[in-house]
């Protein structure tokens, strides 16, 4: 007999989620209460445990202080890149082939996209015809007397099929002091004749909008388009562009200067996340009215008389998982 099988009542005060264990009944259904543990949340592919986070999970798997059983499973049939699990090492072979994101054609694909900007906004219109999904990216140039004031010279939108919308050098609205070539490769005549930072900013937004008015834009459904790229409060601000934080999706650190490659590598890396396979459930956040009672302090003794399991499978999510996107923008 396995000396390590849990009692009735440790596995009763046992999180079914994160695996935390509580002294008492009502500790647990505390716990349930402001973890907002959910299907969306990171889950070892061996042990069915719940992370916070892609860090927390690849920690929990190959980390300094791993959980040793699923360290040396994962080791065996476990995808290093996306943390799955498979049956078998030559499907997890096969898998990772693929997983892996190639750079071969990154710098040639980056290169020839230097070779001529364009402009495709008007062609792509609006309406069901466009992208659901764009990204955005900019480069700086300095102003201001130290050189220190990021201004946008070149700004590059492309779609998920990674084809360009939008790639233009842009003349910023006040003097440019400091080109910062050595990173940006932007010279004083590649801004001559560049479109003003008004009307690139005006089109842009135009075109994230998609004939919604910014006030009726919500994270679901709707016609606004998804928003994608590092940094993005920033290149917004530089562009002078408000845009609705429900349809804006990353926040990582490429390294990448050129700025098409910082789109291609923030809608790969969003095409994967989104591409996530969930379980299905009619009111997905815990913010919605048809879960905003599950853990109500008037329900303490109808929880207390919960499973572990039944308590997980009222929880809900506290942020917008982006495989939601998948639903609702095919």
């Amino acid at each position: 007999m396995d000396c390590r099988i849990e009692s009735a009542e440790t596995h009763r005060n046992k999180c079914a989620a994160c695996f935390r264990q509580f002294n008492k009944l009502e500790h647990l259904v505390e716990h349930m209460r402001i973890s907002y543990h959910s299907v969306h949340e990171p889950t070892c592919g061996i042990c069915r445990k719940h992370c916070r986070s892609y860090e927390s999970l690849r920690e929990h798997l190959i980390g300094p202080l791993p959980k040793q059983e699923c360290r040396d499973i994962f080791a065996y049939i476990g995808c290093k890149f996306c943390l799955k699990v498979f049956d078998s090492p030559n499907s997890r072979r096969i898998h990772q082939e693929k997983c892996q994101f190639s750079g071969a054609n990154a710098g040639i694909i980056g290169r020839f996209s230097n070779l001529g900007l364009r402009d495709n906004l008007g062609i792509i219109g609006g309406g069901a015809r466009g992208p659901k999904v764009v990204a955005l990216a900019c480069k700086m140039v300095g102003g201001g007397s130290d050189g220190s004031l990021d201004l946008c010279a070149r700004v590059c939108l492309m779609d998920e099929h990674e084809s360009i919308i939008f790639h233009s050098y842009v003349k910023p609205p006040i003097p440019i002091t400091n080109y910062r070539y050595e990173t940006t490769g932007i010279r004083p005549e590649y801004l001559r004749d560049a479109m003003p930072m008004r009307q690139v900013q005006r089109r842009i937004q135009d075109f994230l909008c998609n004939g919604e008015p910014m006030w009726t834009i919500r994270p679901r459904g709707g016609k606004a388009r998804i928003l994608v790229g590092h940094g993005l409060d920033h290149d917004l601000e530089s562009l002078q562009i408000e845009y609705r934080a429900e349809k804006i999706r990353y926040d990582i650190q490429t390294g990448i200067q050129d700025p098409y490659e910082d789109c291609v590598a923030t809608m790969r890396l969003y095409m994967r996340m989104r591409s996530q396979v969930h379980k299905l459930q009619d009111y997905p956040l815990a913010s919605e009215p048809q879960n905003r009672n599950n853990f109500a302090s008037w329900r303490q003794s109808e929880l207390e008389r919960m499973t572990p399991e039944q308590m997980l499978e009222i929880s809900r999510s506290d942020y917008y998982c982006w495989c939601l996107d998948s639903l609702y923008n095919p």
